[in-house]
């Protein structure tokens, strides 16, 4: 199993999802700076992931301080907070993080004892990642069964969260409990999350995975070859609106219209019981990554590009939404907040 972050002797050791798939190589975060470069530059990605991360940028804010004063200590902590905080606007785990730890060491007066505590925090975040993620996969795989084709976008597997998975955690646990489960990846352009990580991931771990181009969504479920949907999600509202990879939205339109269940799959640590539709910013990212793949150009230099990396799906096209505490229905506004007592 594929492990996408780890701490080592004080420093983050990050596998670099940019290189990938055709080279396995791991990126070496020493301060929070290169931590919030590795969240912006996509070498870490995937909601649960970059909480995680971002909870060891501050780890490491914290222990490269030379100060003993607790005024200047918090200072610079607040620093690190505001600058990893702004790297990804729109996935709400990542803020989540970085919360819980500040929440963690607000009472504390002891310098050592707060660098302590951090590191101990971010490491149990990472622990239960895994943990989090192994129920959710338990608790989607029962609504699968033995030869099931399951559709999927982006990447919502080990490379999207400390370990296993979400989305594709239901898959690799449909396949631990002796169930044969084939997926049909979208290529999730224009930075092929689909192609270069979720056909990667699955081929390493031996479940079989056939790609496609997003173009061919409606005419693949239009030939009765998808049992299910299955995605991840970077934002759920308490109203049921999910926020997930560019495409999501079109996905569940034509689910619904094929009469295909179509699945969320995320922690309650992905739930965001304050903000509204409207509240939500969502993430423009660089026109290079559309008019290029790689280093090559495949449109005109000058073209405008609208690139928005996520966009919301509201809840009446989404079957299910499935967590580590159960599998949710609607109407979500009572499901979610029951759920998140």
């Amino acid at each position: 199993m594929l492990l996408t972050l780890e701490w080592k002797n004080n420093y983050l050791l990050l596998i670099d999802q940019t290189k990938l798939p055709t080279k396995l190589s791991y990126v070496k975060c020493k301060n929070y700076l290169e931590v919030a470069d590795a969240i912006k530059k996509l070498v870490v990605r995937g909601a649960p992931a970059i909480g995680v991360t971002a909870a060891f940028g501050l780890a490491l804010a914290a222990l490269n301080s030379k100060t003993d004063n607790l005024k200047i200590f918090f200072e610079e902590l607040n620093d690190a907070y505001e600058i990893i905080r702004s790297t990804r606007p729109t996935a709400v785990n990542l803020q989540w993080a970085l919360n819980r730890i500040m929440q963690k060491i607000n009472h504390l007066t002891n310098i050592p004892l707060i660098k302590k505590v951090i590191v101990e925090e971010a490491i149990l975040m990472a622990e239960e990642d895994i943990s989090t993620n192994k129920s959710i996969g338990i608790n989607g795989a029962k609504l699968f069964s033995d030869g099931d084709t399951i559709m999927t976008h982006c990447n919502a597997g080990s490379l999207a969260t400390v370990a296993y998975g979400t989305a594709l955690g239901v898959v690799r646990a449909a396949k631990e409990s002796g169930k044969k489960i084939n997926v049909i990846a979208t290529e999730t352009r224009p930075v092929m999350q689909g192609s270069r990580l979720t056909a990667f991931e699955l081929q390493h771990e031996n479940i079989n995975v056939c790609l496609i181009p997003d173009t061919a969504v409606g005419h693949i479920m239009a030939k009765g070859m998808i049992k299910h949907v299955v995605v991840g999600a970077d934002r759920i509202l308490h109203t049921g609106h999910v926020f997930n990879k560019i495409g999501t939205y079109q996905l569940a339109i034509l689910a619904k219209t094929h009469n295909i269940p179509f699945y969320v799959v995320a922690p309650s640590s992905t739930f965001d019981l304050k903000n509204h539709p409207n509240d939500i910013v969502i993430e423009e990212r660089s026109k290079e990554e559309v008019i290029k793949i790689g280093k090559k150009a495949v449109a005109p230099k000058n073209i405008d590009v609208i690139n928005p990396a996520f966009d919301m799906t509201p809840p009446e096209l989404i079957t299910k939404i499935i967590t580590e505490k159960g599998i949710l229905s609607p109407p979500y506004n009572r499901s979610i907040k029951k759920l998140m007592k």
